[in-house]
């Protein structure tokens, strides 16, 4: 009976008179319960089924100890819980934490391969402010580059309680980074941005600053406000203008080509505010207005600006043959060669067909030898290119609005960036910096498959 009372009353053993038999009879009648249950797979543990379809379910301890004058035994160890820190995705069965897994949720966390679009910003400014890339060009990249990623782990910061519930997969809410180093690393990053560009003068130092004070506006407090796409293609803006800045060209010369970046990040953030949720067809189809827009722009520039050839003993930078900013061709040195002999004609007075330079005003520079680039054709493929790389993903988003489509979508818009930076430094007339720039697509599209850069 003290077997039998151990059985329906878990946790209690035999009475300390109980006879051994009774124990034998008790260990016998467990043991044959216990094989039964598993062999029927009737595994113990929480939420076990109960036989008799009456009473509380089966517990663990309840086959361990009811066993007359045995011994107590531990009950069953629970399931190692699994660290926060395993790789896992949503619909995905984790997997232990491997040797550089802390390394890469800092590449998550970052987004590198996000980072491919960050120096063509400044390479595209110091062409669109009429200079060639220098030393002070390198100060910037470098400027941007941290500014870039400080914005990056800031915004993960400030996303961490959403991003548990939309995106639990992230290095913060999975745990593989703790949200005081995300911080620190935003502050630090920081730091070393505006230090870069202090060393190349004052005034860039100025514009980093402005650009860091709307990238942590945009983090802390304009994202989720109507403000926020706005800011966000402010700081590209700047990060365009920081190049040209740095690089001592004419900043006023640069603005047009920081306007045409910001339009674009623009519309890449109105469409990124729905990449988790979707469910919205008019943001990716504003953005595919707003591509289409710019390709015809930059596409109307070219035609109007003419051919324009190149010799590759230059060095890649046209924009010190015609410091107006505009593309110089041979029918613009026909103008101004016209206008030259008008000034000689009137202060020596005498007939242009007497004047010694009038041969020389006259006719054009031969064409120079060697490598020619016809600036027009490279900014037009360039600028092809750009349309397919945006425009494609945003259709695909524009007909399915669902999360994976538009953060595919998104993932394209900023990937877009770099052959619209190489486009705006070759109609700049800077067809070296703008294959350059272009150079950087492959890797970023290759890096991308392998981390996300939204």
């Amino acid at each position: 009976m003290s077997g039998l009372r151990g059985l329906i009353r878990p946790g209690r053993g035999t009475a300390s008179g109980a006879s051994g038999a009774s124990g034998v009879r008790g260990a016998s009648g467990a043991g044959g319960v216990s094989g039964w249950r598993e062999r029927l797979g009737w595994a113990a543990g929480p939420g076990t089924p109960n036989r008799s379809g009456t009473g509380t379910p089966r517990q663990p301890e309840a086959v361990a100890v009811a066993v007359a004058g045995a011994p107590h035994q531990p009950a069953a160890a629970a399931p190692a819980r699994e660290p926060a820190g395993w790789d896992a995705k949503p619909g995905q069965r984790p997997r232990p934490r491997a040797a550089g897994a802390g390394l890469r949720a800092w590449v998550e966390l970052l987004r590198l391969p996000a980072l491919f679009t960050v120096p063509g910003d400044a390479l595209a400014g110091a062409a669109a402010a009429g200079v060639r890339p220098n030393p002070r060009t390198l100060l910037a990249i470098g400027s941007s580059l941290c500014l870039y990623e400080a914005g990056m782990a800031l915004n993960d910061w400030a996303d961490r309680a959403e991003d548990a519930v939309d995106r639990p997969h992230r290095p913060l809410p999975s745990g593989r980074v703790k949200p005081a180093a995300a911080l620190a690393a935003a502050g630090g990053l920081t730091l070393a941005g505006l230090a870069l560009a202090s060393r190349a003068g004052r005034r860039p130092l100025a514009v980093a600053g402005a650009l860091a004070a709307t990238v942590w506006s945009y983090d802390l407090v304009l994202k989720r406000t109507p403000a926020g796409p706005l800011a966000m293609a402010a700081a590209r803006g700047l990060d365009l203008l920081l190049g040209g800045v740095a690089s001592g060209g004419d900043t006023h010369k640069a603005v047009p080509s920081a306007l045409t970046l910001a339009t674009h990040t623009l519309a890449v953030t109105t469409v990124s505010r729905h990449e988790t949720q979707g469910g919205s067809p008019w943001a990716p189809l504003t953005a595919l207005a707003t591509t289409t827009a710019l390709t015809w722009s930059l596409t109307r520039a070219d035609r109007a600006g003419g051919d324009l050839s190149h010799d590759d003993r230059t060095g890649g930078d046209l924009s010190r043959a015609d410091r107006t900013g505009g593309h110089l061709s041979y029918d613009s040195y026909d103008a101004r060669a016209r206008d030259d002999l008008t000034s000689v004609t009137q202060a020596s007075g005498r007939p242009p067909e007497h004047g010694p330079t009038a041969p020389s005003l006259w006719h054009p520079p031969p064409r120079p030898r060697g490598v020619t680039l016809d600036i027009a054709t490279l900014s037009g493929a360039l600028t092809t290119l750009y349309a397919v790389t945006s425009a494609r993903p945003l259709f695909h988003a524009a007909l399915n609005p669902s999360p994976p489509l538009t953060q595919r979508a998104v993932g394209g818009g900023i990937r877009a960036m770099i052959p619209l930076q190489a486009a705006l430094a070759a109609r700049s007339g800077a067809p070296v910096t703008a294959l350059l720039t272009a150079a950087l697509a492959p890797a970023a599209r290759r890096f991308s498959r392998k981390v996300s850069v939204t």
